[in-house]
């Protein structure tokens, strides 16, 4: 099993701005999607107790031991001592698995943010005010409105009694991090109009959980293993043939099913690979034949991309004995930032398209296109679509073991490859 990254979001505002209760009803809202959400909280003193005084386990810690964890059938929770503050991004990262997680404070994690401001709340009034007369002023989205309203007086506030803005804690502003304002005051909405960004009423949770999926939960993904059948320079099919001592098309199942919201395997051997259902029965694996009675590439793709529910389609040949889960989801993260067609890993040799993330409907019609021209090279839908290359740097910060696109084409490149696995 592998650990699968969650992306992130960061909810702030001042005190008694309502980030918990948003928080709260935002987490809810997406759970009733069927996402799974992951929580951080931002506590800004020290010596907190995350258990109750008297019990067993915060006895050890007054013993003092530097680590406590507390198991339950149900939950587990790790209590410890740090010499230091712990980054937001280590903090997520240690947190993998999750669709989203809804973090609260960190303004400097470098999350993207979502900014609260309320009308009940004065300071937030005084925010917004400020932050309109930074925005009509032209001022960029990370300036440091509040130094400007402390210092050289560039904005003016309408109040005549101003707060105290020295308590940089209960005053941050908006920064370049910011991706969306949650708020009912009017000055607050212009300003970002102004700034290009999306505001939201603050009871209007569904918009905006409609703005977190869309713009930062895990996308899902639908993986696809193009086993096709008997192969002529294997001398039998790819995915029977036997590595360390099992089909090789179990150890791609093993491998890709963590980062699959759905897992698809296109075969025109179904009958042999049925095994499998009985083999994986949590997996819902399905067994797909090719669409085109010719071989090639182009189909290939087609039959892929025609059989997936979901609008991300990882496909991955089955020869591809080190074929990478975190390559899947890097692709995926990376073509929902970019708005991407296609994200394709590019090496020396060129593009690799069998290790892929394709947007299934831009690709369909596309990949239809050349076919009812005759093509069958997998590189003819790259001049169709926007393609986002992934770089041979970033292929192995997604998977620092390399070897991703390895593949066997007959008994002895795939002997030499079961050795060196073996090996290891």
């Amino acid at each position: 099993m592998i650990d699968i990254p969650s992306p992130a979001i960061a909810v702030v505002g001042r005190h008694n701005s309502g980030k918990t209760t948003l928080i709260e009803k935002l987490i809810a809202e997406l759970v009733a999607r069927g996402h799974d959400v992951g929580s951080v909280k931002h506590h800004h003193k020290t010596g907190f107790e995350f258990d109750v005084p008297g019990k067993d386990s915060y006895r050890h810690r007054q013993a003092g031991a530097s680590e406590t964890v507390i198991a339950a059938p149900d939950q587990i929770a790790r209590v410890r001592t740090l010499e230091h503050e712990v980054e937001c991004s280590e903090i997520v990262r240690s947190m993998p698995g999750h669709d989203i997680i809804v973090v609260e404070g960190y303004r400097k994690s470098g999350l993207p943010t979502i900014e609260i401001m309320r009308s009940g709340n004065p300071a937030d009034a005084q925010v917004a005010e400020a932050f309109v007369q930074a925005a009509e002023a032209g001022e960029s989205l990370g300036a440091d409105f509040t130094q400007k309203s402390r210092g050289d007086r560039a904005f003016e506030f309408e109040q005549t009694e101003q707060p105290d803005l020295s308590d940089d804690l209960k005053y941050k502003m908006p920064t370049a991090d910011t991706v969306a304002i949650v708020t009912d005051i009017p000055e607050a909405e212009r300003a970002a109009d102004i700034f290009g960004i999306p505001h939201i009423h603050p009871d209007d949770v569904s918009r905006l959980a409609d703005f977190v999926e869309e713009r930062y939960a895990r996308p899902k993904v639908t993986v696809v293993i193009q086993a096709g059948g008997e192969s002529r320079r294997m001398g039998r099919s790819k995915a029977t043939v036997p590595f360390a001592g099992r089909p090789l098309i179990c150890r791609l199942v093993e491998r890709l099913a963590p980062a699959a919201d759905e897992l698809v395997i296109t075969t025109n051997e179904a009958e042999n690979l049925a095994f499998l259902h009985e083999q994986y029965p949590d997996l819902g694996i399905r067994l797909v034949p090719d669409e085109y009675d010719y071989r090639g590439a182009l189909p290939g793709l087609y039959t892929a991309l025609t059989a997936a529910s979901n609008p991300f389609v990882a496909v991955v040949a089955c020869d591809m004995v080190f074929a990478s889960p975190r390559l899947v989801v890097a692709e995926a993260i990376v073509m929902k930032e970019t708005g991407a067609e296609v994200v394709v890993p590019v090496n020396k040799h060129g593009y690799e398209p069998f290790h892929g993330m394709y947007r299934r409907q831009a690709c369909l019609p596309a990949i239809q296109e050349g076919l009812d021209e005759g093509e069958k090279r997998a590189q003819y839908i790259f001049g169709k679509v926007r393609v986002r290359e992934f770089t041979q740097d970033e292929v192995l910060a997604a998977e620092p073991m390399g070897g991703c696109f390895v593949n066997a084409n007959t008994p002895g490149e795939l002997q030499a490859l079961e050795d060196g696995f073996l090996a290891r």
